[in-house]
């Protein structure tokens, strides 16, 4: 019997433990998303400590945390060998059917992309997270690149 895991609160990008307990302040549920491919260049313990911390500041929170691994099933394995239960591993990478099956086995949540996310880095983000994190539309437009307004001059997506 296949189990579907229960849908994903909105994600906020997270890229240093300033950031998770920003993500984590409103006491909105949330999902803690790393940046994309920080278990190559920061590693899981890192992120488990980061986590940790945060979490630890803002215990009421509903929260779920996922670690990106891009396309490296062995930093995968290794998350999973420390206790991580949310992974992102690109679809298509070799390794990709034994990393979920040792998902499958800890129980833990094996993505193949990322979630639509809001990345606190980007210039005038927290002026959005709580919309972001109560779902409203135009919050997710702005996250997801399509409204700039919030951009300073010179500055890219």
């Amino acid at each position: 019997m296949n189990q579907v895991s229960p849908p994903l609160p909105p994600a906020v990008i997270v890229h240093g433990l300033a950031y998770a307990l920003a993500a984590l302040a409103p006491g909105r549920p949330v999902t803690l998303l790393s940046a994309p491919g920080a278990a190559c260049y920061a590693g899981a313990g890192f992120w488990r400590a980061l986590v940790t911390e945060a979490r630890g500041a803002h215990p009421a929170t509903p929260c779920v945390d996922l670690l990106d691994c891009a396309d490296a099933p062995g930093r995968a394995l290794e998350a999973l060998a420390i206790g991580q239960k949310g992974l992102i591993l690109l679809e298509g990478t070799p390794g990709f059917a034994a990393v979920a099956g040792a998902a499958s086995t800890c129980g833990a949540r094996l993505l193949a992309a990322a979630p639509p996310a809001l990345d606190l880095a980007r210039a005038g983000a927290a002026r959005h997270l709580r919309p972001w994190l109560d779902g409203v539309t135009d919050a997710r437009a702005w996250a997801s690149g399509a409204v700039a307004t919030d951009l300073p001059v010179g500055s890219s997506r």
